[in-house]
């Protein structure tokens, strides 16, 4: 499964996501922090999209109510 999300509240732009058997295979953020970005896709690669929810759902950047990390919660949802 391919999910193709637009994130809201945040600088990327964009996050695509590669799942597998419920096991996150690749993320690609476009926009955003690179470094930061970079690091929660590379952290994220072979977690299960269960664990990858509930370890970034709720993560907050300089009070927006959002971050990169909980937008690509958000966009995992989608293949629950």
């Amino acid at each position: 499964m391919i999910i193709d999300f637009t994130p809201r509240g945040v600088c990327s732009r964009r996050i695509k996501i590669e799942v597998n058997d419920g096991v996150i295979d690749n993320v690609q953020f476009t926009g955003g922090c690179n470094g930061n970005t970079q690091g929660v896709a590379a952290l994220v690669k072979g977690m299960t999209v269960e664990d990858a929810i509930s370890r970034m759902e709720g993560i907050d950047c300089n009070g927006r109510g959002t971050s990169c990390p909980d937008q690509l919660a958000q966009a995992l949802k989608q293949a629950l």
